[in-house]
């Protein structure tokens, strides 16, 4: 494959020639990737695909910039950086050094490289391809194939690496690579300083107690911090694809610390770290041992026939299945449900979507969906493949070319502490919700020997979503609000899928939207809602509290006599690795 950022031999036949050879080599990565089992798409020799027209437009659009960045660098003078054709998009700082722009020939091999990277983006946009999963899947290659391709990643082509090589009389150099070494070692990139952090010691540290556990999970109740609470408890249940302390995280952006100090007595499922005593545990066991076991040992600790549940990402979809499950049994479990940032109709699943498809979901099944793990750390790269730039390369740079160690971070430490996944469990999931799609249809699934309808949960709902989510889109987030039997609330939050979820209120950072509105379309409620600053964690204890009963004296003791203390907060299961 030849050097895709190679501008040589200028002038417009040239730089057209180089525009074929540029998209030839994209379509030659999409191939062996394998974009579209079955069917990938092949550049011919000469541009005959449908839309060729807008193809050649394309090019002549390349061949001009090209030439227009080849004459600014011609008559620029010794010493001068021409004016830019290009510049990064917004947020883009791998070329925010000072070193980028002090030299013309870093500057014209880092605007080279930006009008390559909008050229093969245009590229992939504008393909002749009908089926939509298949066209994400090939704007998701080139992603990764333009991210990959920037100058900064590479030695010779980034000039910080070389300013610091200088400078450090080549320690940096040594530094890189005893970093790379080490996470060679460990299996990954280093993101934060790992030292930094312990759960339990300066992570997950509300206190409380773990009050039962069983194959799949320990549930912790947490210890009062107020003379009184309300009546009604809640059960939170986090997401199983990562540890439950992204929701207590250290004490001052911590969302089960805040929920405490409001009054609530809390309990929460810390979900296994799956190993082979795990790998043949399917749906069903995650229902039947995750929520609804812990739903019984909340009622009988604390004598109330129906609390509060809040569930996170995939933790909602497994909580509002078992709910369903209950519901179809004839039970009434639960006082209302709040869900984060969680998908209950799968037909726009993000980013992660046009990773999957049959072929895909089928070699999962075949492989570990009768038994066997999903290893935690491929989880992870599958998630910092999302996010190439922010969660791999610009650690590739900062800690291999650069030499550096990366900043302590809380949220980071997090991130890359994966979890295991049981095979079964997984290719069911992917199967039933993000292939087919079947949640959402009443009746299709049955799980635990009923037949769930999501429309049976006639409970008042708290539905929050975030706007930049790129894992659950808020748009598809929306779209819960019609599956759900009763009263719907839902909020938009401001940034991402952690970051707009745990946004403390201690903060009070960012804003979220609020409407009355009960528009079937999200973009029409959108329209309707008004901005509020701050948390949203303030808005939805707001609405939590009313529903709650009376405040009633709070309890020195966790547990019951049926289910005593076995070990302090957060307990064994969370401080497992993958």
């Amino acid at each position: 494959m030849s050097n895709p950022n190679d501008t040589s031999g200028a002038g417009l036949e040239g730089i057209l020639q180089f525009g074929q050879s540029l998209a030839q080599n994209f379509f030659q990565f999409v191939n062996q990737q394998g974009a579209v089992p079955g069917k990938v798409p092949t550049m011919p020799e000469s541009v005959t695909l449908p839309g060729a027209e807008r193809m050649l437009e394309l090019q002549r659009d390349l061949a001009a910039r090209h030439a227009a960045l080849w004459s600014g660098l011609m008559q620029s003078k010794p010493g001068e950086t021409p004016q830019p054709v290009v510049a990064p998009p917004p947020g883009d700082r791998r070329f925010s050094a000072p070193e980028w722009n002090e030299s013309p020939v870093f500057d014209y091999l880092r605007q080279a490289y930006l009008i390559n990277a909008e050229f093969l983006g245009r590229v992939s946009d504008s393909l002749p391809i009908e089926d939509g999963r298949a066209k994400e899947r090939i704007q998701f290659l080139t992603r990764q194939y333009v991210d990959a391709m920037a100058p900064s990643n590479f030695a010779a082509t980034n000039p910080e690496f070389l300013k610091t090589a200088v400078e450090t009389k080549g320690e940096s150099i040594t530094r890189g690579i005893q970093n790379l070494l080490k996470d060679l070692e460990k299996g990954r990139i280093s993101m934060t300083d790992d030292s930094a952090f312990e759960v339990g010691r300066n992570l997950a540290v509300t206190p409380g107690s773990v009050i039962y556990e069983n194959q799949l999970m320990q549930l912790i109740q947490y210890s009062p911090l107020t003379e009184k609470v309300h009546q009604t408890p809640l059960l939170i249940v986090p997401p199983c694809i990562n540890k439950f302390y992204i929701m207590d995280l250290q004490p001052a952006n911590s969302l089960v610390r805040f929920i405490v100090e409001q009054g609530f007595t809390v309990f929460l499922v810390s979900w296994k770290n799956a190993g082979p005593e795990e790998a043949k545990i399917g749906w069903d066991d995650y229902l039947s041992l995750g929520p609804i076991t812990a739903l019984e040992i909340v009622r009988d600790v604390t004598r109330v026939k129906k609390p509060h549940v809040l569930g996170f990402c995939v933790g909602g979809t497994i909580l509002s299945s078992a709910l369903a499950v209950l519901k179809a049994k004839g039970e009434d479990p639960v006082a209302s449900l709040t869900l984060m940032t969680t998908l209950l109709d799968f037909s726009d699943p993000g980013e992660l979507g046009c990773l999957i498809d049959e072929s895909s979901v089928a070699a999962r099944e075949a492989a570990i969906g009768k038994g066997g793990l999903l290893k935690g750390q491929e989880l992870a790269n599958v998630f910092s493949s999302l996010r190439a730039n922010d969660l791999i390369w610009q650690y590739v740079v900062g800690n291999y070319l650069k030499g550096g160690k990366p900043q302590a971070f809380d949220l980071l430490y997090w991130n890359s502490d994966s979890t295991n996944l049981p095979g079964p469990f997984l290719a069911w999931y992917l199967r039933n919700m993000y292939l087919e799609n079947s949640l959402r249809v009443p009746g299709k699934l049955k799980m635990l020997g009923v037949k769930v309808d999501l429309g049976k949960i006639d409970v008042p709902a708290y539905l929050l979503a975030t706007r930049e989510d790129h894992i659950v889109p808020w748009t598809s987030a929306y779209l819960s609000r019609r599956l759900l039997g009763g009263d719907a609330t839902f909020v938009l939050g401001a940034s991402g899928h952690i970051a707009g979820a745990i946004n403390p209120a201690s903060k009070n950072r960012r804003s979220y939207w609020v409407s009355d509105s009960g528009a079937a379309s999200p973009e029409e409620w959108l329209e309707s809602a008004s901005e509020e600053p701050g948390s949203w964690w303030n808005h939805w204890i707001g609405w939590l509290k009313p529903k709650s009963g009376k405040e009633v004296k709070a309890r020195g003791r966790l547990g019951s006599p049926r289910h005593e203390p076995i070990e302090p907060a957060p307990g064994r299961y969370v401080k497992a690795r993958a």
